[in-house]
């Protein structure tokens, strides 16, 4: 199993270290700017990744939450037990996934009404002058027409979030205790997945900067990601009532530190 550490190694050094981790954000923000300016000045030719029906847009990105959480589930449960030694603190970091759950589908609800409350209902994408009497976007594609309103990115929200997140929570990775433990195995397998997901989500989050939605769509997706990340990570949870940073998370370690 060289090879399983060998890339865990890797992906540790790289990927998910600490210098990835503090300058990701601005990083991310960077991507969707640049992007958004070459979409509108010089866009690209159609290729692979601006057709919607690609298979990591299909069976990765349209499941992103869903990815991202089968993986760091058991990577924070497994991770956090070995350095706390702790039920109820395993379970009190594990709560931070269910704070994301409730971000992503309070942040899609909204998103979905406010493309509702700005939009109209057209008869085609080539005739946005042909309206039709359909007042919400369901009913309007439902009848087979295009519906036209302020449609925040979700990616551009989602992708940044994930990303974010398992960068903070692989910050628990720098313990020594990792390395000579009997589960180690296990822990680099789950890893590799985190740096395969990582790599993904910001190879996807590219293309959408680069082919998909307007710029104000994809700044304010954006935005609410870096927020939301920001919320959690770098303010409420440094707070006692919270689930708290990773226990060897450089946050938490500034924070005994004062």
């Amino acid at each position: 199993m060289e090879w399983l550490e060998s890339s865990a190694s890797l992906i540790r050094s790289s990927i998910l270290s600490d210098g990835f981790r503090r300058h990701m954000a601005l990083g991310l923000a960077c991507i969707t700017l640049g992007g958004s300016l070459v979409r509108e000045f010089w866009p690209l030719p159609d290729s692979y990744f601006n057709n919607k029906k690609n298979f990591l847009n299909i069976y990765f990105v349209k499941l992103s939450w869903g990815w991202t959480l089968s993986v760091l589930l058991p990577f924070i449960g497994l991770t956090n037990y070995i350095v706390t030694r702790s039920v109820p603190a395993v379970f009190r970091r594990i709560s931070a996934l269910l704070v994301g759950t409730i971000i992503w589908y309070a942040c899609t609800n909204v998103f979905m009404y406010i493309e509702n409350a700005t939009g109209g209902c057209y008869v085609s994408e080539k005739q946005l002058e042909n309206q039709t009497d359909h007042g919400d976007k369901r009913a309007c594609i439902k009848s087979g027409g295009f519906w036209v309103g302020f449609d925040i990115s979700g990616h551009s929200f989602l992708l940044p979030y994930c990303v974010l997140m398992i960068l903070e929570e692989a910050a628990i990775l720098r313990d020594e205790r990792f390395r000579k433990h009997g589960m180690k195995p296990l822990i680099h397998i789950l890893v590799v997945f985190l740096g395969f997901l990582t790599f993904i989500w910001t190879l996807m989050f590219f293309c959408t900067s680069i082919y998909f939605h307007t710029p104000l769509q994809k700044l304010f997706g954006t935005f609410f990601g870096i927020l939301a990340w920001y919320v959690t990570y770098k303010w409420w949870y440094l707070r006692t009532l919270s689930p708290g940073l990773p226990p060897t998370s450089p946050g938490k370690i500034n924070k005994k530190a004062k």
